[in-house]
């Protein structure tokens, strides 16, 4: 694992320094009106659910921290000509549109307090995600294992891809090397380690609000699974329960002890009383007890 865990920007990776964006091409920006769907379903169940899951993980991993942003099924708007052909599609002057709409991505250090509808790079000072996730189906495999490859690493210039294709139990995690990506080794245990995230990627069993799948899952440097919301209430429970259970085998343990002292008390006294009673007897008898 590396040892650099900490969440850092990329250096000298951004569209201005790139020269994306002309002045010209800023001010038409600025005045389109973006659109935030584009009217057709884009997940299944589990599909929904993994972006879920994957997000909330991540949230968890980076708890109490406000500098990145993790958005789910969010547009984004990179180019003039990109967005002008979505917004021509919307308004019925073209057939198709260039939507791209990551299942997961992740920018870091940037405000993860501002709200956002989409991620429009031209408002977040030319910032393009650090990483992607798609979760991959038959429909979107050749896509999201081929063209995004290109598009991702030459276009936005993002860190870390990662695929994952629950149903054929396959995925790859990819770095940015220069203008292209090369694959991230998996260690042992099958997991991927991403670098953005401080984390390892790999897959888990354990069910997701009642779900068994074999869902794509965090864990922290030292190979500890990093739970999700319900997980950590369940295990505070357990916790709670055992505490419960350790108090009542005390107070068991402290009655115990009681009643013997109790016991071991009322046998002094009687023990007490038999003396006495031998020793009236014996003044009785005329005979000084000892």
């Amino acid at each position: 694992m590396p040892k650099d865990t900490a969440l850092a920007a990329p250096e000298a990776q951004t569209p201005a320094t790139r020269g994306v964006y002309t002045d010209a091409e800023r001010e038409l920006l600025q005045q389109l009106q973006l659109p935030e769907e584009d009217g057709v379903p884009l997940e299944s169940h589990y599909h929904a659910l993994q972006q879920q899951l994957l997000a909330e993980v991540i949230h968890q991993h980076f708890k109490g921290r406000t500098d990145y942003f993790c958005g789910t099924n969010m547009f984004v708007y990179y180019s003039l000509e990109q967005a002008q052909g979505i917004t021509e599609f919307v308004e019925g002057k073209r057939e198709s549109a260039p939507y791209k709409g990551p299942d997961l991505l992740v920018v870091v250090g940037v405000d993860g307090t501002k709200r956002r509808k989409h991620w429009v790079v031209w408002d977040e000072d030319d910032r393009f995600p650090d990483l992607i996730v798609e979760i991959t189906s038959p429909s979107t495999k050749s896509k999201d294992t081929d063209d995004n490859l290109k598009l991702f690493a030459k276009v936005f210039r993002t860190r870390e891809y990662f695929w994952y294709d629950e149903e054929a139990g396959e995925w790859m995690g990819y770095r940015l090397q220069g203008d292209s990506y090369v694959p991230i080794e998996v260690n042992a245990r099958g997991w991927r380690w991403s670098e953005v995230l401080g984390a390892w990627l790999g897959v888990s069993e354990l069910p997701y609000r009642g779900w068994r799948y074999r869902w794509l899952r965090l864990y922290d440097g030292a190979g500890r699974l990093v739970p999700t919301g319900e997980e950590l209430a369940a295990a505070e429970r357990e916790r709670a329960e055992q505490a419960a259970q350790r108090a009542e085998r005390e107070r068991l343990l402290r009655e115990q002890e009681r009643r013997r002292a109790e016991q071991e008390r009322l046998l002094r006294e009687q023990e007490q009383q038999r003396a006495e009673r031998l020793a009236q007897k014996l003044r009785e008898l005329g005979v000084e007890p000892e």
